[in-house]
């Protein structure tokens, strides 16, 4: 269970939240040294460098830079639930006049009330409104290998209504509250799913070399912007690790979800000539370095799809493969094939 806080900033105290809410305003910049904080057990109100939790956080993230004029405004407060286990599926409730957006294709079903809309773009205003803008915001989401256009769900009824969406494939989808991760995350490039309107879609660029050649995602990364909840899936177990200032994480480079804009994220070569050329494990292998928090996925989709391809009948319509039998192909004389 999370450690519960309570904040003070210039004699107006909050709180309690929980341990995460503050690590996350810190990150964004909007939580400094300037604060005081107050937990069970302590017998006086610290300075929040002085507490461990905090302090190696505490002037390691760059504060967000201030909005540009005219930018896009807050997200809307939409409730969820998600339902399943393998196969999972997330219910947004919509209070009336709120909305959401969805990856094309992503629709479940919706409730009487309910409208939706084909857009340019994702609908959150940060191309300004203008065609030639929403043209090429649409254009760069091709690069993501993600469609032009997205869905807007809105609310149109008096009442609360509910729409949902569907993961294309086996594994979780996972609530991300963008403004407890410095209102950015950055993810694999078929990751989004929905989210509330007035989140912004959009591309990031590997800087690195290496990381764009190598690191499994290509040089082109899914940007998520804004201050509301997004809804991101991956396949297999989907597990959230929090990097400390400094510390590294290895793993797989196609085991990469999402992760934090303040994690340094670059490829290394597997060390050893004959753990390279023999290990089953690739050449090369993500390295991710703290602060912030990274999410990793058990079963990347392109292995699941690999281990299908290479399982497939290989030989001519009509004909099948052994299907395991230990028999191998006197099996097939027994059983009449």
């Amino acid at each position: 269970m999370s450690t519960m806080w309570y904040v003070a900033i210039n004699g107006q105290q909050e709180g309690p939240l929980p341990e995460e809410e503050l690590l996350g305003r810190i990150r964004s910049g909007r939580l400094g040294r300037g604060a005081h904080v107050f937990t069970q057990g302590m017998g006086a109100w610290a300075q929040i460098e002085s507490q461990a939790p905090f302090a190696g956080w505490l002037g390691s993230a760059p504060p967000l830079p201030p909005p540009a004029p005219g930018g896009f405004g807050r997200a809307h407060e939409i409730d969820y639930e998600i339902f399943g286990e393998e196969m999972q599926f997330v219910e947004i409730t919509l209070d009336p006049g709120e909305a959401c957006i969805a990856e094309a294709g992503a629709f479940l079903f919706m409730e009487n009330g309910i409208e939706m809309e084909t857009v340019f773009g994702d609908g959150s205003g940060k191309d300004g409104g203008r065609f030639f803008d929403k043209l090429l915001g649409a254009g760069k989401r091709l690069l993501t290998g993600e469609s032009l256009f997205t869905t807007v769900f809105s609310n149109a009824g008096q009442g609360r209504r509910k729409v949902a969406f569907a993961s294309p494939y086996p594994g979780k989808i996972v609530a991300v509250d963008l403004k407890t991760h410095g209102g950015t995350l950055l993810c694999q490039k078929d990751a989004f799913l929905c989210a509330a309107k007035g989140v912004a879609l959009g591309i990031a660029f590997q800087k690195k070399l290496g990381a764009g050649l190598f690191g499994g995602e290509g040089f082109i990364l899914e940007k998520l912007e804004g201050d509301g909840l997004a809804f991101i899936h991956a396949s297999g177990v989907v597990v959230e690790k929090v990097l400390g200032p400094g510390e590294t994480l290895r793993l797989d480079t196609g085991c990469l979800v999402a992760f934090e804009p303040g994690v340094n994220y670059d490829v290394q070569f597997v060390p050893g000539v004959k753990t390279a050329l023999f290990g089953g494990e690739g050449l090369f292998f993500a390295t991710l370095t703290g602060p912030g928090k990274v999410w990793v996925q058990s079963l990347p989709f392109s292995r699941l799809a690999g281990r299908v391809w290479a399982a497939a009948p290989q030989n001519p319509v009509g004909g099948r493969r052994e299907e395991g039998s230990i028999l191998g192909g006197l099996g097939n004389l027994l059983d009449g094939d």
